[in-house]
């Protein structure tokens, strides 16, 4: 009996916790149209978490191209398959390595950098400072990061897989010794621009709502001491990885289920 109390007990408090932030995703929805109309605001937030986080994107998919086209080349000469190379590369990146990872490089710099932000305005009574003034924080504060974070989220997800595209023929042609023609062919007959690099980028933008919701709700929700918004980042973290993962899941099985 203590067992199935505490059970009960446990999957209550996990639905008040999934209604609660059900109900702080509508109220930022309906702040979006507000924070519009300040639209520096909205440019401040994509710069500050998009083109920050430029470097650490560009770098781990320059790193990922060339380690792709290593072990893909290495796995199709064995079966007189390396004319395929650029294909391989290609849909892994665009399909699944480009907007799954990107999005986990998302969450540990721009997630953690928003919940940690949020959660030291709400520490310094900033956030109760503007409800006294009859400032709605969810549209002066929040809104704008929720539209930072989305419309950077596939811009850098379609970063990811171009420079990873263009590291992988760096290797592949240059250092292996593959036709240059071949690789770059073969991607363009083969790869579809809705059904691959489409689906990809859709990917992304299901991705970008996922870490900023969650990275804002941390933050929002966060206990104002120096201990929770440690904790609330690391929830950040957590909570969007094992999301983005459920969902590349779903998002693929939805999407390449049917030829």
């Amino acid at each position: 009996m203590n067992l199935l109390v505490s059970l009960g007990a446990w999957t209550l408090e996990q639905m008040r916790g999934w209604g609660h932030a059900a109900l702080f995703f509508l109220d930022m929805l309906r702040a979006v149209p507000a924070s519009l109309r300040r639209f520096g605001l909205v440019v401040a937030q994509i710069y500050a978490i998009g083109n920050r986080s430029l470097i650490i994107i560009l770098a781990s998919g320059l790193a990922v191209g060339f380690v792709l086209a290593l072990q893909m080349y290495y796995a199709l000469v064995t079966y007189g398959a390396a004319e395929s190379l650029g294909l391989i590369v290609n849909l892994s990146l665009v399909r699944e390595l480009g907007p799954v990872v990107a999005a986990l490089l998302f969450a540990g710099r721009a997630g953690t950098s928003l919940t940690a932000e949020i959660g030291l305005m709400k520490a310094g009574e900033q956030i109760a400072a503007m409800e006294l003034m009859a400032i709605d924080p969810k549209a002066r504060v929040l809104a704008p990061r929720l539209i930072g974070g989305i419309v950077s989220m596939p811009l850098l997800a379609a970063l990811f897989s171009a420079i990873g595209i263009l590291g992988a023929w760096v290797v592949a042609v240059k250092l292996i010794g593959v036709d240059a023609g071949n690789f770059w062919s073969i991607m363009q007959t083969q790869v579809d621009w809705w059904r691959d690099v489409g689906n990809g980028l859709v990917k992304a933008c299901v991705f970008g709502v996922i870490c900023t919701v969650v990275a804002l709700y941390q933050g929002y929700e966060t206990e104002a001491t120096p201990e929770g918004v440690a904790y609330a980042t690391t929830r950040t973290v957590v909570i969007s990885s094992l999301w983005i993962l459920a969902m590349d899941f779903v998002l693929t099985a939805l999407m390449f289920s049917t030829p």
